[in-house]
C-alpha cells in the first residue's frame, strides 16, 4: 500500500461538492461557492464558510486576504486529487487491485457504446506505454 503521509484527509460528500466549485472557479469567495450550492440545494452560508475553513486547515484549500475578502483556491488540481482519491480507494477497498475496481464498476452499471470505445482506447494506450 502507498503511504498517505503528507496527504490531506479524505473528503466528505459536502466537502467534495465545495472542492468542485473551487476547481471550477479557480479562486473563489465563500459567497460565490454558497451561491452555486444554494441553487442546487438549501445550504446556509455559515455552513459553507465553516466547511471551507475546515478544508483550509486540513490542507485542501489555501486562503489569501484582499482587504476584508478571503479568497480560496485549491492546493491541488482536480485531476491530481481524483487520481489520489482513486488510488486510496483501490488500496483500501480493493487490496491494491485496479482490476477488482474496474470489474466492480462494470458489474454495477451498463456502459454505452461510446464509453466502451473510450475505455478500449485507454486500455490500448496504457498497454502501449508499458510496452515502451
Amino acid at each position: 500500500m502507498k503511504s498517505t503521509a503528507n496527504k490531506p484527509p479524505r473528503l466528505s460528500e459536502a466537502q467534495m461538492e465545495i472542492m468542485e466549485e473551487v476547481w471550477k472557479g479557480g479562486e473563489v469567495t465563500v459567497t460565490k461557492v454558497w451561491e452555486a450550492l444554494e441553487h442546487r440545494r438549501g445550504v446556509a452560508r455559515n455552513t459553507v464558510h465553516t466547511l471551507m475553513e475546515r478544508l483550509t486547515r486540513k490542507g485542501w484549500l489555501k486562503r489569501r486576504m484582499d482587504g476584508q475578502v478571503h479568497y480560496y483556491s485549491a492546493k491541488s488540481t482536480r485531476t491530481r486529487t481524483m487520481k489520489e482519491l482513486v488510488n486510496r480507494l483501490v488500496d483500501s477497498a480493493f487490496g491494491g487491485s485496479a482490476e477488482s475496481l474496474v470489474l466492480t464498476l462494470l458489474q454495477g452499471r451498463t456502459l454505452t457504446p461510446e464509453e466502451v470505445g473510450r475505455i478500449r482506447d485507454l486500455i490500448e494506450q496504457s498497454s502501449k506505454k508499458e510496452a515502451s
